[in-house]
């Protein structure tokens, strides 16, 4: 877990929760979504310092299981959740893993928190009933609860191949900086003025 901002003062936090996608996974951990959304609050002179609470290979369920402490020891003002692509990649039942994601977004929003639901989508080859109740589940989840949205992590560049590494998975260095355009998105109007 990281934590960058100014001072440890009263600075709210940004927490962000999520799989390798915002973790870094392949590449120079400081030249992730993450520490770039750290240099971009720093230049747009927006107080707020992050937690990157991001694990590789985290899973909707571990989620639950784990982000209670989070929300405790760092009291977010925002929560970017960023969690699903695993419970897609592993087949996982959709029913599952919106009951996951709605509980979260409760516990963010319980703790005082605004939620930022980032969503993702899965390659056709995992069936079309599949895909299509794995890619409704973000929205359908941050409607029924009021959060805030980013429809799909990787718009406009997922078909990119050269934007990914080998595993056409993860997206690399280069990529980085849509993430965060990505993010930023829906993230910028839950900051308010400061």
């Amino acid at each position: 877990m990281f934590i960058w901002g100014g001072m440890a003062h009263a600075a709210p936090n940004i927490l962000v929760f999520g799989d390798s996608l915002s973790a870094s996974y392949g590449i120079v951990a400081n030249r992730g979504w993450v520490t770039l959304l750290v240099e971009r609050l720093k230049r747009e002179r927006l107080d707020y310092n992050v937690v990157n609470a991001s694990i590789s290979g985290e899973t909707t369920a571990g989620g639950v299981a784990r982000l209670g402490k989070m929300l405790e020891a760092h009291r977010p003002a925002v929560v970017l959740l960023e969690l699903g692509a695993n419970d897609g990649l592993r087949g996982l039942p959709v029913a599952a893993m919106k009951k996951n994601l709605a509980a979260m977004t409760a516990m963010g929003q319980k703790a005082g928190a605004k939620v930022l639901l980032v969503g993702m989508r899965l390659p056709p080859n995992y069936g079309p009933e599949y895909t299509k109740a794995f890619d409704g589940a973000f929205a359908e989840v941050a409607k029924a609860h009021k959060a805030a949205l980013v429809p799909f992590l990787f718009e406009g560049f997922g078909d990119r191949r050269d934007l990914f590494l080998d595993d056409r998975i993860h997206p690399n260095e280069q990529a980085q900086p849509l993430l965060l355009e990505n993010v930023w998105k829906g993230l910028r109007p839950l900051l308010g003025k400061r």
